[in-house]
């Protein structure tokens, strides 16, 4: 599985954590993060490591062309677990992380298409979690069946097939209890056939600023990051690839941080800091 993240997901234990179990991370970095380059790749990015994790590094200039003639420009410094250049061109990657919005079809999925709008019916924490197991095991399995038919079908982007077709075609084999004992194996299966049968039209790139509904958030005041208002079809995306931001100078000894242990009562100052402070007279 291969999990995209917005900023501030970096942590060196969460990091950890997700690949521990065997996942693959592409993520954005934040800007002010100084990570060690280890090794450049012929593709414009570098290896690192981020605590225990050995990671590569994107710096990456991007361009976009909207339909109306509008240009403006944005950087993304990614880091991911897919350390081959070769297999995993840098580029790719950079237009792979334009997707990560899609998350949000999973939201309502979840919240509109499944559930209707209505909230979990449970009032312990148990049944609470057990409805949430059964709702994102269902939701899984419908997406699974829908990359799966569009994967028996050549050049059919798994983005075209709704999830509302495949959510209908289940409710109905589930209550007219349809194809439970198939006489053939069918790799496809009747949702599969359903949704290959009702293909969305093809999604077209397109992008707008990222507003905050709610008029008493906090968030509410963005900065001009340059977007458009409203939703512009994208014409062109140039990626340009930046080299390492150069490293931090390595901190003398004067400009050391003190131990928290030599600021206790009665510890002796270290000779730095010892040097640096005022005599006191006598």
């Amino acid at each position: 599985m291969l999990v995209l993240w917005d900023k501030g997901f970096d942590g060196n234990d969460f990091l950890a954590a997700v690949t521990g179990t065997g996942a693959q991370v592409v993520g954005r970095l934040c800007s002010n993060r100084r990570v060690p380059v280890l090794s450049r790749l012929a593709d414009g990015s570098y290896l690192s490591m981020i605590g225990s994790v050995p990671v590569r590094i994107v710096d990456a200039q991007i361009t976009v062309t909207c339909a109306d003639g509008t240009v403006f420009d944005a950087s993304y410094r990614l880091v991911t677990t897919l350390t081959n250049a070769r297999r995993h061109p840098a580029g790719a990657l950079v237009s792979l992380y334009h997707q990560r919005w899609e998350h949000e079809s999973a939201y309502y999925a979840l919240r509109h298409t499944i559930l209707r709008g209505r909230v979990l019916r449970s009032g312990d924490p148990a049944g609470v979690e057990q409805e949430m197991w059964a709702l994102l095991t269902l939701y899984q399995l419908l997406r699974t069946v829908m990359v799966d038919a569009a994967q028996s079908r050549p050049g059919t982007d798994p983005d075209r097939c709704g999830f509302t077709n495949a959510f209908h075609a289940a409710r109905d084999l589930a209550i007219q209890a349809e194809g439970v004992l198939p006489e053939a194996p069918d790799p496809i299966g009747t949702i599969g056939r359903r949704v290959l049968a009702r293909l969305l039209p093809p999604r077209r790139p397109r992008i707008s600023t990222r507003k905050v509904k709610s008029p008493i958030s906090r968030y509410g005041e963005r900065l001009d990051d340059g977007r458009p208002d409203t939703s512009r079809a994208i014409t062109h995306l140039d990626i340009t690839l930046l080299p390492p931001l150069p490293a931090l100078p390595a901190a003398s000894r004067d400009e050391r941080p003190i131990a928290s242990a030599d600021l206790l009562p009665g510890a002796r100052a270290p000779a730095a800091a010892a040097a640096r402070k005022p005599a006191t007279p006598r």
